[in-house]
């Protein structure tokens, strides 16, 4: 229940885990702030695709993109705000094996959750998920914390794949993590 940009870079080292025991290591994640940001889903008010967003913090925000993605996103904020995190990419921990059978033309391990779609395949996320409660871990999937804490010194950046407001620096990533999508892989 905090703006989406205090809870985004909180959420790196945290785990996204699914109760049929994939996980992984959150190493990249983008804020995106309702009605200050442009490039939220939420800029221009509540409408049927993105009403999750307005809905309470805690929540899975699942939509589709370019016709063929879904993309996973963590609620965040007060009821109404339509602040959601962005989860970019994971560094795979446990059942590599059913997320390479979600991938399986994905060659290499380092792939299979690297970058919002890639990471929503490999843990069988779909719009069937929007809505679900990633707390209390019923729905199937939830955010837990291992005790790794944030990486230290981290530094927000231009968030990648928008045409609105890409100044904003709203994108966080684990600094030197291999598991980071392709543009911040690159600056690593």
């Amino acid at each position: 229940d905090r703006p989406s940009v205090t809870v985004a870079p909180l959420l790196l080292n945290k785990i996204f885990a699914a109760a049929d025991g994939r996980a992984g290591r959150i190493v990249e994640v983008e804020a995106y702030a309702g009605a200050v940001d442009p490039a939220a889903h939420t800029y221009r008010g509540k409408t049927p695709r993105n009403a999750t967003m307005f809905g309470p913090p805690g929540h899975l925000y699942v939509y589709f993109t370019y016709g063929m993605h879904w993309c996973a996103n963590c609620v965040c904020g007060p009821e109404g705000a339509g602040g959601a995190v962005l989860i970019r990419a994971l560094e795979p921990m446990h059942g590599l094996a059913r997320m390479r059978a979600a991938r399986p033309r994905c060659a290499l391990d380092r792939d299979l959750c690297r970058g919002p779609a890639r990471l929503t395949q490999a843990l069988g996320i779909d719009g069937e998920q929007d809505g679900i409660d990633l707390v209390s871990a019923k729905d199937g999937y939830t955010v837990v914390d291992d005790g790794v804490a944030p990486p230290a010194g981290i530094v927000g950046g231009p968030r990648i794949g928008i045409s609105v407001a890409k100044d904003f620096p709203w994108r966080w990533y684990v600094p030197g993590n291999r598991y980071v999508s392709g543009t911040a892989a690159q600056r690593a």
